[in-house]
């Protein structure tokens, strides 16, 4: 799904932008490690919704 690769790669820039870890970032969003790394990967059974919450 292109919308997930476009949301990936968005994330990804602004976390290096704000010179963000992956780890730094699940905890200000109040999410896991796990679901950044998925994110950031633009994991086709990631649900949006959970990235809307954050």
């Amino acid at each position: 799904m292109v919308a997930k690769t476009v949301i990936a790669q968005y994330v990804k820039e602004m976390r290096k932008k704000y010179k963000l870890t992956q780890v730094d970032l699940s905890e200000k969003a109040g999410v896991g490690l796990r679901f950044v790394r998925e994110l950031e990967q633009g994991k086709s059974t990631l649900r949006l919704d959970k990235v809307n919450r954050s």
